[in-house]
């Protein structure tokens, strides 16, 4: 039986930081369950930088969530996928979210956070307490603030069970090390 891993996201996910590791899961034999505020198509975005001081924003592919919040059992599952752009910003309010993403760190399971993603810890303060992570660079007021260590010397960094990564281009080394850790 192939291992479970879950992808947690909504509207406005970077494309390629939820498209890489489904495909590269699936590649490697891994079952990987996109959920979702609801069960629908996503809008995706890419994030880009051009000539401005901040990144860019055009929109992208759409993306199949195969399963709400709501219907996620998290017990089912072998590691977590959190994926940035936007929508961390908003589904960490989902009380549903906040109930997986404790699970997958109280179960000491493999959890893998890239850019953006961090934003979801904020509402779960004591989960990051002492640890050490990475975030792009303009979350490392809401990582510091958690009580975490923000490392800015590495772009990806394996804490543990958490495996995080600054931003899109690290996507080979930030899946690379959340393999590792599934096996």
């Amino acid at each position: 039986m192939s291992k479970k891993v879950l992808i947690i996201t909504g509207d406005a996910v970077e494309a390629l930081e939820v498209y890489y590791p489904y495909y590269r899961l699936l590649e490697e034999g891994y079952e990987a369950t996109i959920a979702a505020p609801k069960k629908k198509k996503l809008h995706t975005v890419v994030h880009d930088f051009a000539d401005w001081d901040t990144y860019v924003e055009k929109q992208g592919y759409l993306i199949d969530a195969h399963a709400s919040f709501a219907e996620v059992d998290p017990a089912q599952y072998d590691g977590l996928v959190i994926p940035g752009g936007r929508a961390p910003e908003y589904i960490r309010l989902d009380e549903n979210v906040q109930r997986i993403v404790r699970h997958f760190f109280e179960a000491n399971k493999p959890i893998a956070a890239i850019c953006h993603a961090s934003l979801i810890f904020e509402t779960m303060p004591d989960l990051l307490k002492g640890r050490s992570l990475t975030a792009y660079i303009a979350c490392k007021p809401g990582v510091e603030a958690l009580g975490a260590t923000y490392v800015s010397d590495h772009t990806v960094h394996v804490d543990g069970n958490l495996v995080s990564a600054h931003a899109w281009p690290d996507l080979p080394a930030f899946m690379r090390e959340f393999l590792r850790l599934l096996q």
